[in-house]
């Protein structure tokens, strides 16, 4: 009885917690995971883990733990599939799961946790640039709240820019017992042999491919107002692609199989943080807030990873990027 009153008390008051509110704290909490998710992703790629396997497993993860909610959720209120439902879905799996995770670890193995933060700063802009173009964001200069998105647009390709391009000088650097070579810290620091300039060219498609699925899901939405379904079926058709891929291009089997707890941890977090708690905390911002705003968060997150790379991986935490 007791529970029941507990439970009920507690849904109250986030009942009364204004949905704007929400929203901002939602996004708040999201940076934080996928900052995670940007140290765990290097410490992968670090210990070995095929960047083709990867993916496959974070999805095949992300997909049981959504589908379950998608379907007992949902049951009442999704509407029939359709060939063009299932186009839709298709489309965004390949341009939001296959093209964005893809590049991204591709990007991520020739460059560092930081950088890839920071480049992801663009994303703010390029989402809003792709929204207007299509109208799904309207931009009134004679109003105050558009000449802030154009202003707040100007400042984040600055800002992208700044931290990119410009080092600085180091304003934290870890203690000397950090930087020591224990198998913990070797496994999470960046990898030998890197091409940066290759590695910023495949962050930039995963930028380009990250914007469009936020755009891109705003009117899948409103077509099909079932967002955990939504995401279900990407995260599936996404699974599909990246399944033929690795099954033609990874031959090896022992890049199947896990060979370290270490491993396993990365893949679950990966699995459950990154994609399948994120994703549906992100589809229900961007119905309810539009994609612009779910972008405008990204700088929260090159701060908190830029503080957990200099923790975690010894790297020195410097002005600009």
């Amino acid at each position: 009885m007791s529970d029941s009153g507990g439970s009920a008390s507690a849904n109250s008051m986030l009942c009364s917690v204004p949905e704007r509110l929400q929203l901002h704290m939602a996004m708040l909490a999201l940076q934080f995971g996928y900052a995670g998710f940007h140290v765990v992703s290097r410490a992968a790629l670090n210990m070995g883990i095929s960047k083709l396997v990867f993916p496959v497993y974070r999805n095949i993860i992300a997909l049981l733990l959504l589908l379950p909610f998608a379907y007992f959720l949902e049951k009442k209120e999704r509407p029939p599939i359709t060939l063009n439902f299932l186009l839709q879905f298709f489309l965004l799996a390949l341009v939001g799961i296959t093209a964005n995770q893809g590049f991204y670890l591709l990007g991520l193995d020739n460059t560092s946790p930081t950088f890839a933060s920071a480049i992801q700063n663009s994303v703010p802009a390029i989402t809003f640039l792709m929204a207007a173009i299509l109208r799904i964001e309207k931009v009134r200069l004679n109003r105050k709240d558009g000449i802030s998105k154009v202003a707040g647009t100007i400042l984040c390709v600055a800002g992208a820019s700044v931290i990119t391009l410009y080092k600085g000088p180091t304003i934290y650097s870890p203690t000397p017992p950090l930087n020591r070579p224990t198998p913990t810290f070797v496994s999470l620091g960046d990898a030998e042999g890197k091409n940066w300039t290759l590695g910023c060219l495949y962050l930039i498609g995963h930028c380009l491919s990250w914007s469009g699925w936020l755009v891109l899901q705003a009117p899948v939405l409103k077509k099909y107002p079932a967002r955990l379904s939504v995401t279900s079926y990407t995260c599936f058709f996404g699974l599909i692609q990246f399944l033929v891929i690795a099954a033609l291009a990874e031959r090896d089997p022992q890049a199947w199989m896990f060979h370290s707890g270490g491993e396993l941890f990365t893949i679950l977090y990966a699995g459950v943080v990154a994609s399948g708690i994120a994703f549906a905390v992100q589809i229900w911002c961007i119905d309810r807030g539009g994609p612009v705003f779910v972008a405008v968060y990204q700088p929260v997150q090159t701060l908190v990873v830029a503080i957990m790379a200099s923790i975690a991986l010894g790297e020195e935490f410097y002005l600009g990027g």
